[in-house]
């Protein structure tokens, strides 16, 4: 094997010498044209490449940061939001019903639980109100029933009817 490895060795080097200066400038030129090639390939741009990377999963990880701190402070809100009775918040429900859906409400306490009865309630009021009952009566829903409806003929208008139960704290 040493000798195989010597006897090419001898080979290149003798072919080496055989070529005009001008053929040897022209291959080590391009030898150190491949060889820095060859160590941009394989080192720096894997690494050039994983800089790049990481900068847009930073971008990702900040704003997943943000919505994790954002969801922590309004968590650290509802702790402290004080505690109510079932009275104070079958008024705030009351209230907020009158308010944001006017007469499309009907509410019926039985314990803990409020049913509320839609008639034609907009899609609108009808967020507004449960954003309004969480808040304020501390209301979380249990069940919902809803069937949308078209408004009059010649109207876009959908509207909400059906039922919601509600636990009450």
């Amino acid at each position: 094997m040493k000798t195989a490895v010597s006897s090419g060795l001898s080979a290149v080097t003798a072919r080496w010498g055989a070529l005009a200066p001008r053929e040897r400038l022209g291959l080590t030129f391009a030898g150190w044209v491949l060889g820095l090639g060859l160590l941009w390939w394989l080192t720096l741009s894997p690494a050039l490449q994983m800089l790049h990377v990481a900068a847009t999963q930073r971008v990702e990880l900040d704003r997943q940061l943000q919505v994790m701190q954002g969801l922590q402070t309004e968590a650290k809100a509802l702790i402290d939001i004080p505690k109510i009775t079932t009275t104070e918040a079958m008024q705030a429900l009351e209230a907020s019903a009158k308010q944001s859906l006017g007469t499309a409400a009907q509410l019926t306490l039985v314990g803990d639980r409020v049913t509320v009865t839609l008639k034609r309630a907009t899609p609108d009021a009808l967020g507004q109100w449960l954003s309004l009952a969480r808040v304020n009566a501390h209301a979380l829903p249990t069940e919902a029933k809803l069937q949308r409806s078209a408004g009059t003929a010649g109207t876009d208008t959908l509207y909400w009817e059906g039922s919601i139960v509600l636990r009450l704290p």
